[in-house]
């Protein structure tokens, strides 16, 4: 099984006091009783702190924290690997 991205675990761990415990791949952000208001400032909180621009109603409301955690690394991977992608000014 996957580890869960470490960001998401802090921040609601941390900023939205959800046990530890409850912080499992199967969760939902619903089953953490996470409110839409707390669901719009986690996806502006990770927006903020990893660059990952996502809808907060539509990748959170249903997806597993595994699912969040699967986008947030490709994502993190997407923009890490177009910013090392070499620009050419020869035509």
């Amino acid at each position: 099984m996957k580890t869960i991205h470490p960001k998401i675990t802090e921040v609601l761990t941390g900023t939205f006091k959800v046990p530890a415990h409850e912080v499992l791949p199967e969760s939902t952000m619903d089953s953490l009783e996470m409110d839409s208001l707390a669901v719009a400032e986690f996806a502006v909180i990770i927006k903020e702190t990893l660059g990952v621009d996502a809808d907060s109603e539509k990748l959170y409301k249903d997806a597993t924290l595994a699912d969040i955690s699967a986008y947030i690394d490709e994502a993190v991977g997407s923009t890490a690997a177009e910013a090392t992608v070499p620009v050419s000014n020869t035509r």
